[in-house]
């Protein structure tokens, strides 16, 4: 029954392994416009796409007391020569909210991101990170935020 059981289930395998492998292979192809990396063959990173470049990338608000909300702005610019967009983000605490730019930030153009930090609850040394996901190369943009949190 054993040998049996062990059978079926390498046939079931084998086949899920089959039909996930048979295909076409035209879909199967990468459309080379979709495709952004500026890193080219040698390791070199080329010029072309849009580009990120903060005035500066960390805020220290110092002593706050808890419970206050404070907020800063960092500004931005797109150096590159493709349209910026920001598409999404990720946070390291509910407590911490960014608002930026929701369209396309053209070259040369200027842009702002807004961070509100919510101490109710928090006490002591605070360091916040707010991760930007963009169409640039690499995608990933990490700003920051500190706060020493003083009770009332």
């Amino acid at each position: 029954m054993n040998s049996k059981i062990t059978r079926i289930i390498s046939v079931f395998v084998l086949s899920i392994s089959l039909a996930a492998c048979s295909g076409n292979k035209d879909n199967d192809r990468l459309d080379p416009d979709v495709v952004h990396n500026n890193n080219t063959a040698d390791g070199q990173i080329s010029d072309d796409g849009p580009w990120m470049t903060f005035e500066k990338t960390e805020h220290d608000f110092g002593e706050i007391l808890e419970g206050e909300i404070v907020s800063f702005t960092f500004k931005f610019k797109n150096t590159g020569n493709e349209d910026l967009i920001i598409s999404s983000h990720t946070v390291t605490c509910g407590c911490t909210v960014p608002d930026y730019p929701k369209g396309a930030i053209a070259p040369g153009e200027e842009g702002q991101i807004t961070i509100q930090f919510n101490s109710h609850g928090k006490k002591g040394v605070q360091n916040k990170s707010i991760v930007l996901a963009t169409n640039c190369e690499p995608p990933n943009f990490s700003i920051t935020i500190k706060a020493v949190v003083k009770e009332p």
